[in-house]
C-alpha cells in the first residue's frame, strides 16, 4: 500500500463533472452548491495583518510564532471552552487537509494498525489511512472496534462534514476512554464549530468535561478556513497533547512543512477577532434558512444539519443519491452526492451554503416556482 495504492484512486469531484456540465446547460446558468468554497471577501482585519506582515526576508518558525501559539490558546480559552492548553501543544499547518491526510503517517502507521472514521465522512480520512499503508474502519459506535487489533488513530468529525451532526460531550468521552484503553489516539476535526444552527453546541474534543483535565493522546485539527473565509491562506492548527504534537514538529522540521509568515501574522489577527466571525455567521444562516425553506417546500427531506456549512438533503420518496443529483442538475444546480462520503450516504445529496445570496435565492426560485 502507500503511494501506490493511490495511484488509481479518481478524485470525487472528477467524477461529478458530467453533472457539472449538465447544470450549466440550464438556460439561466448554473449555481454550485457541491464545494464548500467561501465566496465572501476575506475581512479587512485579516488583509491587513498579511500586507503589515509581507516583508517576510527570514524563514518563519515551523513551531509557529509565540505570539500565533498564544492567539491559538486564547482562541480555545475564549471560543471552545478549553483551558489548561499549552502553546507547546499548538503547531500551525498548511491548511488542515494536509495534516489529515499526513497524520496517520506521520504518527508510524502502517501495515497492521487500523484508523477509525466515521462512517459518513470527509473522504480524506480514509485516503489518509491508504497512503500509510494501515487499513481504515469506518465505524460510528465505539462498541464496533473496541476489541479490534491493532486500532492506534480514532478520527472524530463534530460538527460533521457532510451531514452536519454534532457529538455531545458523553459521546466524546466514550470514544476517549475506548482508545485510551487501547493505546490509541483520538483526533477531532473540528473546522465548523463557530457555525451551529439554533440550539446546537458543538463541544471540544479538547473540554475538561471530555478529558478530565488529561490531554494525553488526544489532538483538535482546526481550519480558519470557513469562519474566516481564509481558504486561500491555508492557515489552520493541530492542538492538544504536547507529546504528539512535538512529535508532528520533530518531523515537518525536517521537510521544511512551514506556514509562511505573513499567513502566521493573518492567522492572529483572525483568531483574535470574534466580531467578523459573528458577521459571516449571521451570513451563512441567511443563506441556510432560505435554502432549507426551499428544499423543504419542494418536498425534500433534511436530517441533521444542525451546525457546519451544509444541507444533508433526501427525497421524500426515497432513491439513489446521483438520481438526486441528476434531478437538481436538471434545475441547473449542482450538488455532491452522498456517496461521496461512503456507503452509508448513499441516500442523501450535500447542499453547500458558500453561495452568494443572489445565487442561494436564484437556486431556491428554481426549487419552489412562483
Amino acid at each position: 500500500m502507500g503511494l501506490e495504492s493511490l495511484a488509481g484512486l479518481d478524485f470525487p469531484w472528477d467524477v461529478l463533472a458530467p453533472y457539472g456540465e449538465r447544470a450549466a446547460a440550464h438556460p439561466d446558468g448554473r449555481i454550485d452548491l457541491s464545494v464548500g468554497t467561501p465566496v465572501d471577501p476575506t475581512p479587512a482585519v485579516v488583509q491587513s495583518a498579511l500586507v503589515a506582515a509581507a516583508d517576510a526576508h527570514a524563514y518563519p518558525l515551523t513551531a509557529g510564532t509565540p505570539d500565533l501559539r498564544d492567539a491559538v490558546v486564547r482562541w480555545f480559552a475564549r471560543r471552545r471552552g478549553v483551558r489548561g492548553l499549552e502553546p507547546a501543544g499548538v503547531l500551525p499547518t498548511i491548511g488542515s487537509k494536509e495534516l489529515v491526510g499526513l497524520l496517520p503517517a506521520m504518527l508510524g502507521l502502517g501495515r497492521d494498525d487500523v484508523v477509525v472514521h466515521p462512517e459518513i465522512a470527509y473522504p480524506t480520512y480514509a485516503v489518509g489511512a491508504r497512503l500509510a499503508g494501515a487499513r481504515a474502519l469506518a465505524a460510528d459506535d465505539p462498541a464496533a472496534w473496541a476489541d479490534t487489533p491493532g486500532v492506534r488513530l480514532v478520527w472524530v468529525n463534530s460538527p460533521a462534514n457532510p451531514h452536519g451532526r454534532v457529538t455531545d460531550v458523553a459521546e466524546l468521552r466514550d470514544v476517549v476512554a475506548a482508545a485510551r484503553a487501547v493505546g490509541a489516539v483520538v483526533v477531532s476535526d473540528e473546522c465548523y464549530a463557530e457555525l451551529t444552527w439554533g440550539a446546537a453546541v458543538a463541544p471540544s474534543l479538547l473540554d475538561p468535561a471530555v478529558t478530565g483535565g488529561d490531554l494525553t493522546g488526544l489532538l483538535v485539527t482546526y481550519s480558519l478556513s470557513k469562519q474566516s473565509s481564509m481558504a486561500g491562506y491555508r492557515a489552520a492548527f493541530v492542538a492538544g497533547d504536547p507529546a504528539l504534537v512535538g512529535q508532528l514538529l520533530a518531523l515537518r522540521k525536517q521537510i521544511g512543512m512551514i506556514v509562511p509568515a505573513p499567513v502566521q501574522a493573518a492567522m492572529i489577527a483572525a483568531l483574535d477577532d470574534d466580531a467578523h466571525v459573528a458577521e459571516q455567521r449571521a451570513r451563512y444562516g441567511r443563506r441556510r434558512a432560505v435554502l432549507v425553506r426551499a428544499f423543504a417546500d419542494a418536498g425534500y427531506e433534511i436530517d441533521h444539519s444542525e451546525a457546519g456549512l451544509y444541507l444533508w438533503v433526501r427525497p421524500a420518496t426515497p432513491q439513489g443519491c446521483w438520481d438526486t443529483v441528476g434531478d437538481l442538475a436538471e434545475l441547473g444546480i449542482l450538488v455532491a452526492p452522498g456517496e461521496f462520503y461512503g456507503p452509508a450516504g448513499a441516500g442523501h445529496v450535500r447542499v453547500a451554503l458558500t453561495a452568494s445570496d443572489d445565487d442561494v435565492a436564484h437556486a431556491a426560485a428554481r426549487l419552489v416556482p412562483a
